[in-house]
């Protein structure tokens, strides 16, 4: 089996990073990952809990080159973490938070100046060796652990590479507000400037005004890594940025309006990344341009009795996906919609996604989310009820469901529409079934 470098950068002086303002070059982006490593516990198993990008990559690099794996959990709850610990009882938890209250014996992150200054050649591994375990939650609420090798990765985020076209110039700064552990920031913000000879930036901004800083402290050419959920923020907020040369979009499907007022405001292209985090990613297409995503070269995708699977290029083994594709050519394919979302009410069919998108158009939503009534999960005649949480200062009940009658069948109408004052959403844009819960009136 061949060797895959551990980065892509060809000096000793090409900028891997900008932290604090200031930018870090390639051998010693090398070194801080052999001290780490050299200084980690003799286990098998590293659960990356570091905030810091640079942190985490750094992390990540010390556990590839001494043959460790990195835990990625979906989540870091009590109940999680005591899962993983069955999963791999020798799993330690790598922090740099002094108060990480994480339910596993704690290594805190080094103070890298202690290591050597510089370290060059860059280690080349193994293109299977086994380098990452990341979870899903799975249907009985238990982390389901889905195995990553190095080569399948790193042939993952060169395709994308190719797709984004950033390595055709020079290198660029990639501001990103997704966290590293998850499925698409570990490609598209740790990895992807790893292995493209472009540099990443250590903080992960959240409001608008912290992105428009970051993305200022960073040397242009940039690139913005972020999500529906952010990028709304960013056009409600009305705030400028710094000039940018690509922008980049997952977790959620994007609309095309939001998509067109982010492109006419920022005068950057915004692409769209597909995927999941069983595969990753596995195609993308510019929302502006086509409704039309556009696989992975050697990426197929297979309907069988409804249920569509993707297999092949890059992805470890046929997976059946999340979402509704209806197959429009050999590399391109239409999302309809997640499986989980669709909703009968009456004999008449949507998705949750629809609605939520008809709710979060209506001027004066900030932000809005349908959901399934659990107090209420069907009349004596088996039709379901729905309800719906919005945001919105300007605007009263009466006047949401008002807006609502213009653009929905009456049967999906939300029955309560609940005001409330934010949606506390994760890093990446979704509402934890938990936070929902939360924001429901006890019955």
């Amino acid at each position: 089996m061949h060797a895959v470098p551990l980065i892509a950068h060809g000096s000793p002086d090409d900028v891997v990073a900008y932290r604090n303002g200031g930018p870090i070059c390639a051998a010693r982006f090398i070194a801080d990952a052999a001290h780490l490593a050299s200084g980690l516990p003799a286990v098998r198993h590293v659960l990356n809990a570091c905030k810091d990008r640079y942190c985490f990559a750094v992390g990540l690099a010390a556990c590839i080159a001494s043959n460790r794996v990195s835990l990625l959990p979906s989540t870091h709850t009590p109940e999680a973490i005591r899962q993983l610990g069955r999963f791999a009882p020798d799993a330690i938890c790598l922090s740099d938070d002094p108060a990480c209250d994480i339910a596993l014996p704690q290594f805190q992150f080094p103070d890298l100046a202690a290591g050597d200054a510089n370290m060059w050649p860059v280690p080349s591994i193994a293109a299977d060796q086994l380098v990452a375990y990341v979870f899903t939650s799975g249907s009985t609420g238990v982390p389901v652990p889905h195995a990553k090798t190095w080569g399948k990765l790193v042939n993952c985020v060169q395709i994308e590479a190719g797709r984004l076209r950033v390595m055709a110039t020079g290198p660029r700064a990639i501001v990103a507000t997704v966290p590293p552990q998850h499925m698409y920031g570990l490609e598209s913000t740790v990895l992807l400037p790893l292995q493209s000879a472009n540099a990443l930036c250590a903080e992960r901004p959240f409001y608008p005004a912290d992105i428009a800083s970051a993305l200022a402290a960073a040397p242009a050419p940039r690139m913005l890594v972020s999500t529906p959920v952010h990028l709304r923020a960013l056009m409600a907020a009305n705030i400028d940025l710094p000039a940018i040369e690509l922008i980049l979009s997952a977790t959620a499907p994007l609309d095309e309006s939001l998509a067109r007022d982010v492109e006419a405001r920022y005068a950057a292209p915004l692409l769209e990344i597909y995927g999941s985090t069983e595969t990753g990613q596995v195609a993308s297409r510019r929302t502006t341009q086509t409704a039309e995503w556009q696989l992975w070269p050697k990426v197929t995708i297979t309907v069988r009795d409804g249920q569509a699977w993707v297999e092949g290029g890059h992805v470890e083994a046929a997976t059946p996906m999340g979402d509704i594709l209806e197959v429009t050519g050999t590399d391109r394919f239409l999302l309809r919609g997640r499986v989980a979302d669709l909703v009968n009410i009456a004999g008449k069919r949507s998705s949750l996604a629809y609605l939520d998108h008809q709710l979060t158009s209506i001027p004066g939503v900030l932000d809005g989310a349908f959901f399934l009534r659990e107090d209420a999960p069907a009349t004596e005649i088996g039709i379901t009820r729905l309800g719906a949480l919005v945001v919105a200062p300007s605007l009263d009940a009466k006047a949401i469901t008002t807006r609502l009658r213009e653009r929905l069948d009456p049967a999906f109408l939300p029955r309560p529409l609940l005001l409330v004052p934010e949606i506390r959403r994760n890093a990446t844009g979704k509402l934890p079934l938990h936070v929902l819960r939360s924001l429901l009136p006890e019955t």
